[in-house]
């Protein structure tokens, strides 16, 4: 993925589609299109999946609380989505093995009556779950419970159930997923902002007006189709297409936070299935720390990005520390998150807790622009799917997608057991050989070469993790990182998983960047201090 030339791609060439927005859907879109022949174009005005995609609870699922409610209310759309996320699920897990795995979740209860209703909701769960090979539910006794989390209240824990859902590195899938698109022949670009559209004597749309962000040029992107993907700002592309449509969107925010991995002490996450709201809430272990989420609160403002405050510390705080032999302290905190939904606002009495996360395709029959509105992480290849079909009619073609069986990038002839060679063959630690080949999968070694001209790329980032100085420059040579946050945010998690640690390796992030993208001492010493900033921001408003 090589930026320059493809910005010369978007100016100089004409598409079959344009897609705006590459987050997990649009990245999807662009892959699905690609495999069906079209010629595409990949813009997002930001980094790959900077917004909502990185910013999920890093589940696979079909989702436990939609089932609940799908009964309790008797409403078909839940269950409806249910099916589609299982689905999704084994697909999701199978086409990148080395950036999505199965979780064991474990939900505790305090009594007898409580244990059987949730063991009979997850055996229900399972059921939906056809073509799957992930382990089945069980109801497990208090003993078996505080073997797998230690941490746990002995005193008011009865039992527990176990059941099995998928977890994804999200940033880095969607990254995949772009790689993938840009492999099959899609040009792709990051930091590409539309700020309007040409139309034709009709009133359709012929081109976006777009600005290199990087370096303030201005340009168009000719295409005979615009693609619509940007998720909780999809009202902003609708209306710069057509200001006669109503919006659609009705974001909702919801923050994470992190703690260290010892909180639970166990590669088991957690569900907990009450809450102050109705809702649910997930404790996860995550790249060596353990994250709690999700909040779920309407947002009014959705141009500055979702940080998290006080308040929503507590919460989550709150409800877990009822679980825990030893409580969580907000002070114990050692990063945290905040992203957007981009809920379809299908009644706006409605709060946004009660909409279903599922999907609609929308043909704006003015301008032509296609819009894909809500969904989720898990079904984003079935979104896509819905899409191009759409975009297939619009065109009067037929064509097969294949994206289902379409291996991603770094999983073609996966095997974790890369790992030994790569030590063997580097001289690299053990716990680093292993996150490479969990991040890079099959191309892992690509990271490790480097290493071979210049040994001090071995070298760790810091020494409490395993991300080592040549995958800044991996990172920015074959997958279009061009800010030190595109790195330590998305490329590796270290922005979501320890603030303090992020602040410490930005120097050596940024020194490594300046040379590979021929930074001058001043714009060196800009991108760091505006990072900088950044994180202790986010500290600041977590305070």
């Amino acid at each position: 993925m090589n930026r320059p030339a493809s910005i010369n791609k978007l100016k100089s060439e004409e598409f079959d589609i344009c897609i705006i927005g590459a987050g997990a859907s649009g990245a999807g879109c662009a892959l699905d299109a690609a495999l069906r022949g079209y010629k595409v174009a990949l813009i997002d005005r930001k980094d790959f999946a900077s917004e909502t995609s990185s910013r999920s609870t890093k589940l696979i699922h079909g989702g436990v609380r939609y089932l609940e409610q799908a009964f309790k209310k008797l409403d078909f759309g839940q269950l409806k989505q249910v099916r589609h996320g299982l689905e999704e699920r084994h697909i999701v897990l199978r086409n990148a093995p080395h950036l999505a795995r199965p979780l064991a979740l474990l939900t505790p209860v305090n009594s007898w009556f409580e244990g059987l209703y949730f063991k009979i909701g997850l055996q229900m769960y399972d059921a939906f779950a056809i073509n799957d090979s992930l382990p089945k539910s069980r109801w497990l006794n208090k003993n078996e419970v505080l073997e797998k989390i230690p941490t746990l209240n002995p005193k008011k824990l009865h039992s527990g159930v176990l059941y099995y859902d998928g977890q994804l590195d999200d940033a880095r899938y969607c990254l995949a997923l772009v790689q993938s698109a840009s492999e099959s022949g899609a040009a792709v670009a990051n930091y590409v902002d539309v700020e309007g559209f040409e139309k034709d004597n009709e009133g359709k749309l012929t081109a976006a007006r777009v600005r290199d962000v990087q370096t303030g040029d201005s340009f168009q992107i000719r295409a005979k189709r615009m693609i619509n993907c940007t998720g909780p700002f999809s009202d902003k592309i609708r209306l710069l297409a057509n200001e006669t449509l109503t919006e659609r969107i009705r974001p909702s925010k919801g923050v994470h936070i992190v703690l260290s991995t010892e909180t639970l002490n166990s590669e088991y996450a957690m569900l907990i299935p009450k809450t102050s709201d109705g809702r649910v809430v997930f404790a996860i272990p995550f790249e060596g720390a353990m994250m709690i989420g999700t909040t779920d609160t309407e947002a009014n403002e959705i141009d500055d990005e979702a940080t998290l405050n006080q308040k929503e510390k507590e919460y989550l705080a709150d409800t877990l520390n009822p679980y825990l032999a030893v409580k969580i302290k907000t002070s114990e905190l050692k990063a945290g998150f905040g992203g957007l939904r981009p809920l379809i606002a299908a009644d706006p009495s409605k709060s946004t807790k009660s909409l279903v996360r599922d999907h609609e395709v929308e043909v704006d029959a003015g301008s032509g622009l296609v819009s894909l509105l809500g969904g989720k992480w898990t079904t984003y290849r079935l979104m896509a799917k819905d899409t191009i079909d759409q975009v297939d009619e619009l065109f009067s073609k037929v064509n097969t997608c294949k994206t289902a069986d379409h291996i991603l990038a770094g999983g073609e002839n996966y095997s974790f057991d890369l790992w030994t060679s790569l030590k063997g063959k580097y001289l690299l630690d053990e716990d680093i050989c292993k996150h490479l080949v969990k991040k890079y999968g099959s191309r892992a070694e690509g990271v490790a070469l480097l290493t071979l001209t210049n040994p001090e790329l071995k070298d760790r980032l810091c020494a409490s993790y395993p991300y080592i100085k040549a995958e800044v420059v991996y990172a920015v040579r074959t997958e279009m990182a061009v800010t030190p946050r595109d790195f330590l945010a998305r490329r590796i998690r270290l922005e979501i998983t320890d603030w303090n640690e992020t602040l410490k390796c930005l120097p050596v992030v940024t020194g490594l960047m300046a040379l590979e993208l021929g930074w001058s001492g001043q714009e060196k010493q800009k991108q760091e201090q505006d990072y900088d900033l950044q994180v202790r921001k986010f500290i600041v408003d977590a305070q």
